[in-house]
């Protein structure tokens, strides 16, 4: 297996992308570093990123990878987000303690097709560097046993395939690991192979905990007479305090706007940790670096304002420079002025049910402010729940018709940044 050579410090990039993969965070391990950086430099390079369809959108999590994608393109290079079809029927055992739940076919093409959404605000698919997305259903499917055994499966040493980390923390934890998903990496090394040949792709990207895989498909791409071959991961992202990147106490911050409004979207962003606040505005913003510079210098309560031009900038970039304008706008008109505006996210109640009352606990989960009603519970008693704001510690305590303002709405408020609009229909 190829093992990642440390990055100098004296590399001095001579591409475009490799030299913002290097500058702006994105560059974890590289097969080949100065190899692919001239790759670049005689370029076009055709690079991919794998995204399996286990849901109907991505979350923050996958942010950094597309990011990528959009560096890749905005450098004069062709982006390929592959679906993938194929893989998801089969389960990515990386990070998983467990056996994924498998999805229907139809289940696979509704999330596969809400997915793209993302992606059409991130990459251009017309133009001269035109992204495409293919599903690697397209290929997998039509592979037949025997085949596969002997002209894939026959490069692959079991030995190895059980020292890869996701092979080998399930083993150690013991915890039960199927036949069919510890085929996932003779699948995923084969699409790098199939996208060779198809679109001349010579660059598979992803996260950190993906490296074994995509080796995988540089030796069997040289196995069977493939190009040149090149790996590169970004780092898997946690913020400063630990805690697993897009994970809130509501739950995962979805990309699709039908799943987190853009107003929750910005206030993510908004609530960014101190310490995280220029590494996201380099990883998930196109601002200059001696804008992101001047930036970080910022301390105390100026901080605040970086915070904002990363929330405004990263909502930009998903759902749109309007979008973002009237969320920051709405939360500068909630939490600086204390008006409250349409643009801020709602919850309709049943009036009846208002009426007979609702627990508070009930909810602020409803509203999605907790990921459950334990959750909303334990945010009240901890002072975190305000409602008109007034703090409210008793989650059991019932919300009726008696606490709607002269306007009809109840005013929900989870933590200092985030609140929510009650209206009875």
């Amino acid at each position: 297996m190829l093992n990642a050579p440390p990055m100098t410090s004296d590399f001095k990039p001579r591409s475009d992308f490799v030299r913002a993969m290097v500058e702006r965070g994105y560059m974890h391990q590289c097969s080949d570093l100065e190899g692919l950086d001239a790759a670049f430099v005689a370029g076009p390079v055709t690079a991919y990123v794998g995204y399996d369809c286990t849901a109907s959108s991505l979350h923050v999590g996958s942010l950094i990878s597309i990011m990528m994608l959009r560096w890749l393109q905005k450098t004069g290079n062709n982006p390929i987000p592959l679906m993938g079809g194929g893989t998801t029927r089969v389960g990515d055992p990386s990070g998983k303690d467990e056996t994924r739940k498998l999805l229907s076919v139809e289940a696979i093409e509704a999330n596969k097709a809400s997915i793209r959404q993302v992606f059409e605000n991130f990459l251009d698919f017309g133009g001269a560097h035109a992204a495409v997305m293919p599903d690697n259903a397209e290929w997998l499917t039509k592979l037949n046993w025997i085949e596969m055994l002997r002209d894939i499966g026959r490069h692959f040493s079991v030995n190895r395939m059980l020292s890869f980390e996701s092979v080998k923390t399930r083993l150690e934890r013991e915890q039960e690991m199927s036949f069919i998903e510890f085929n996932y990496m003779i699948l995923q090394a084969y699409d790098f192979v199939e996208l060779s040949r198809r679109h001349g792709c010579t660059l598979q990207m992803g996260g950190s905990d993906q490296w074994g895989n995509i080796v995988s498909g540089i030796d069997l791409g040289r196995r069977m007479g493939s190009p040149q071959l090149y790996a590169l991961t970004c780092p898997l992202l946690t913020t400063s305090s630990g805690a697993k990147m897009g994970k809130t106490a509501a739950g995962a911050v979805w990309l699709n706007a039908d799943l987190v409004s853009a107003y929750d979207y910005w206030q993510f962003w908004r609530n960014t940790e101190d310490a995280d606040v220029a590494k996201f505005l380099r990883l998930f913003t196109e601002l200059p670096l001696d804008e992101i510079a001047r930036l970080e210098k910022l301390a105390g309560a100026e901080i605040n304002e970086a915070k904002k031009v990363l929330a405004d900038e990263a909502t930009a970039l998903l759902h749109g420079r309007d979008a973002a304008n009237q969320a920051s706008a709405a939360s500068k008109a909630a939490f600086e002025e204390g008006r409250m505006t349409g643009d801020l996210p709602s919850l309709d109640v049943d009036r009846a049910s208002l009426e007979a009352g609702v627990q508070l606990a009930a909810l602020v989960a409803d509203a999605g402010l907790a990921s459950s009603r334990g959750e909303a519970r334990r945010l009240a008693q901890g002072g975190g729940v305000r409602l008109n704001d007034r703090q409210e510690t008793d989650g059991q305590r019932l919300v009726t018709l008696a606490d709607m303002d002269a306007d009809g709405v109840i005013k929900l408020a989870a933590g200092k940044k985030k609140i929510v609009l009650v209206r009875a229909v």
